[in-house]
């Protein structure tokens, strides 16, 4: 009984009850309407004359509401209408105008079943509702407001009264079960008539895949230049603490590579926040670290954290100017990722071997060096990452590249392959 209740008389009942009379509100003018056009086919021009000429009018201005629907606000309002007060699911819905010849015959059908439903649904609500009122209280009128009401005779008598409080509950019932009824199958035909065609689902499917390959490369672009920079500042500090009493001359140098990784980090920092950011365009136009730019200045913060790079570079005529700008960004982000595993796994007293060349159709990065001493029976391998080797090979399969990582002869050893045309 309690269901019973709910579905007749709960919350999203009401909700969807209101939705209808919205429609029997709407449908009201095109009734007017029709209502001129069928007066002279009964001898009567009176808006509302005899039933039939009352339901005539009614199914005259559901096709004059059909040509209206095909204005582009309709399905905007309709759906606005239906989240509200029909309980359908936001992704149910489509947004906007119609765009297509099929997108508009589905709000025709919508907006004529809605006024059509909701007219017959408001027709009901104003004379049931009247009219069960009086069924219900009409035993508390005999003998006090009889003679004041006049009443004739046949509403006095006991069987009357007696079957009118039942009456008037079953006409109660009966509207607020056709108000469900038909509140229950607009709710349905909702996703259908208003919803998303399969060009739009799939429009949005390619954009939330656009959207989750923003994060992921936001991710890895902070993953890469905070966490180098996180690294390097962390050795370069620990190694200037630890000579601050005799080598004044490397603590300078310590403390300007750390306030040098620090402003471009937060500078890079910065950049990728903007894209975050809801119509900020920095990061469109703020130049990303690339091989030809930033090597040099690369090499050098991480050399005064006390890591020993050896760099042979072999990029042949115009160098690394003469790399594609997204091959010579990526590559800035592999090498910087190689030289932070190198510090945070090996230590700062290591030696690095970076490798960098080019040939007619890619360019070659490698990096070595020894792999950190481990208790015995320790694997060798490097514990506590994954993440900046994972974001390397994503890196190097976005372009059409590859790369290979792992222990090798003693040494972890990084390979990476990048052609100089990237596959779309």
């Amino acid at each position: 009984m309690r269901r019973v209740g709910s579905a007749l008389l709960g919350r999203r009942a009401r909700r969807r009850w209101i939705h209808l009379v919205l429609g029997g509100a709407l449908a009201m003018p095109y009734v007017f309407v029709g209502s001129i056009l069928s007066g002279p086919l009964f001898g009567d021009d009176r808006f509302f004359g005899s039933f039939s000429a009352q339901l005539l009018a009614f199914a005259l201005g559901l096709p004059l509401a059909a040509i209206t629907a095909l204005f582009p606000l309709t399905r905007p309002m309709s759906v606005a209408a239906v989240r509200a007060l029909c309980g359908v699911p936001d992704e149910a819905l489509a947004d906007g105008p119609p765009r297509t010849r099929q997108e508009r015959g589905r709000t025709v059908t919508w907006f004529t079943l809605h006024l059509g439903f909701g007219g017959i649904i408001s027709g009901m609500t104003l004379g049931l509702v009247p009219f069960a009122s009086f069924q219900l209280v009409l035993p508390l009128t005999v003998g006090v407001w009889d003679s004041w009401l006049g009443l004739p005779d046949h509403l006095r008598t006991s069987w009357t009264l007696a079957v009118a409080p039942v009456s008037g509950t079953v006409c109660l019932l009966l509207l607020a079960g056709c108000a469900a009824g038909c509140g229950e199958l607009l709710a349905r035909w909702a996703p259908r008539l208003l919803g998303p065609t399969p060009a739009d689902r799939l429009a949005a499917a390619e954009q939330r895949a656009a959207d989750l390959a923003v994060r992921n490369r936001l991710a890895r672009e902070l993953h890469d230049s905070v966490g180098h920079a996180l690294s390097a500042v962390t050795l370069q500090a620990s190694a200037a603490r630890r000579v601050l009493d005799h080598d004044p001359e490397f603590v300078r140098e310590a403390l300007a590579a750390i306030e040098d990784t620090t402003r471009r980090t937060v500078g890079e920092l910065d950049a990728v926040l903007g894209v975050l950011r809801e119509g900020d365009q920095r990061a469109s136009t703020a130049p990303a670290p690339t091989l030809a730019a930033d090597l040099d200045g690369l090499l050098r913060r991480t050399r005064a954290g006390g890591l020993r790079v050896k760099a042979a570079v072999a990029l042949g005529p115009g160098g690394a100017d003469a790399l594609p700008p997204m091959v010579s960004r990526e590559a800035y982000r592999i090498v910087q990722e190689a030289l932070s595993n190198a510090l945070k796994h090996a230590g700062a007293d290591t030696t690095v071997t970076l490798r960098i060349a080019r040939d007619d159709t890619g360019l070659d990065l490698s990096a070595e060096n020894p792999l950190p001493s481990a208790p015995p029976g320790a694997p060798a391998d490097r514990a506590g990452g994954g993440h900046g080797l994972r974001g390397i090979a994503d890196r190097a399969r976005l372009l059409g590249g590859t790369a290979e990582s792992g222990p090798a002869a003693g040494v972890w050893r990084l390979r990476v392959r990048l052609p100089l045309r990237p596959s779309d």
